[in-house]
């Protein structure tokens, strides 16, 4: 007999249902990361692009589907965040 068709032992079949049965997590962690310097914009194919640097400096990309972009980022968010970058300046 080769290994693929042994017979699963008892331990190995409970080990896989215990697997099967576990709830997909597939985001796990979550991601926290800063662009600190953009240096790049482009937008291709629906994909929207933002390059530059992270937080320790090196390269880093960021990339959106544009169509969802432009649904969120409309001239309500571009005005609060105008307001919200005053407010920050003017604290300095």
């Amino acid at each position: 007999m080769t290994p693929i068709e042994q017979p699963l032992s008892k331990k190995e079949e409970n080990r896989i249902n215990d697997i099967l049965s576990e709830p997909i997590n597939y985001m796990q962690e979550e991601i926290h990361k800063r662009l600190h310097e953009i240096n790049t914009f482009q937008c291709v194919d629906n994909e929207l692009y933002l390059r530059g640097k992270d937080e320790y400096g090196k390269d880093f990309t960021l990339c959106f589907d544009a169509f969802n972009f432009l649904e969120w980022i409309d001239k309500e968010q571009i005005e609060y965040i105008k307001e919200q970058l005053i407010k920050y300046i003017q604290k300095k």
